[in-house]
């Protein structure tokens, strides 16, 4: 059958007393809003204690894991993985410190991708993944395109596994310059979802005049009036953080498209 609109899904998870909620970190929050329209209160009427996210970087993105949390009173933890090799890291109790990669089951190489040489401990570059596991399937030295840093200093919960800081960064693709600037689509969603007038938004990168621009197209929450003010509060903090100057224009609520699976808010035009 068709399935359940978001709303019909609250109900029932408040009244079965789930503890445990897995989804994407953009569903996460797509739930929440829909909720705060009804009137629910996550944290209260829910036992969700803890909440698990793959799928996209969000999860460990400081600022989108803070509201998950708050909006549904439980502990948030990320979790990574690739469906050519499976599962392959987690977020242990120690937080926030990264996913750590499992290498009982997975040996993880982070290289260059563009001399495919190894980087130092500390440095960003792409994860390699070699699976033991699947023995009709395996997979040895696969680039899944995942940007990480990894860490071999020891972590407080005393795994021995590699330390992915900050968990997955983006992707190698997703990476894009603009005006000398490296820009990361998870360090422009970690400045917007700091601001909660923001219900939905947008990034597009586009050249003009032989240089990279980014516009940035929020969609205010319902209740918010100030939409121009918005826009100049998140225009001045985008500046400060990862220093550009962006394009932000606002639009109605209801215009953006929302995201049950994995969310596509930035685009190259």
């Amino acid at each position: 059958g068709a399935a359940q609109p978001t709303s019909h899904l609250l109900k029932p998870i408040a009244d079965c007393r789930a503890s445990v909620l897995v989804c994407t970190p953009t569903y996460a929050l797509h739930m929440a809003s829909e909720a705060k329209k009804a009137g629910m209160d996550l944290a209260k009427v829910c036992a969700i204690r803890i909440t698990i996210h793959a799928g996209e970087p969000g999860a460990s993105i400081p600022s989108t894991k803070k509201l998950i949390e708050e909006s549904w009173g439980a502990r948030c933890y990320d979790h990574a993985g690739a469906t050519e090799v499976g599962a392959f890291g987690f977020e242990c109790h120690v937080q926030p410190s990264g996913i750590h990669v499992n290498e009982d089951e997975f040996i993880a190489e982070v290289i260059d991708p563009a001399t495919r040489q190894p980087v130092v401990p500390g440095s960003e570059g792409e994860l390699v993944i070699t699976n033991l596991g699947r023995l009709g399937s395996p997979l040895i030295r696969y680039r899944i395109g995942d940007l990480v840093r990894p860490s071999l200093q020891p972590c407080a919960c005393g795994r021995p596994f590699i330390l992915l800081e900050g968990g997955v960064l983006g992707r190698a693709d997703d990476m894009t310059i603009v005006r000398g600037v490296n820009v990361f689509p998870s360090a422009v969603e970690n400045v917007l979802r700091e601001f909660s007038e923001i219900e939905e938004f947008r990034v597009e990168v586009s050249a003009q005049n032989t240089m990279q621009e980014i516009k940035l197209i929020l969609e205010p929450h319902p209740t918010e009036s100030a939409a121009h003010e918005l826009a100049e509060r998140v225009g001045r903090r985008v500046r400060e953080r990862i220093g550009l100057r962006p394009q932000v224009e606002t639009v109605a609520p209801g215009t953006l498209p929302r995201f049950e699976l994995k969310a596509k808010r930035f685009f190259k035009v």
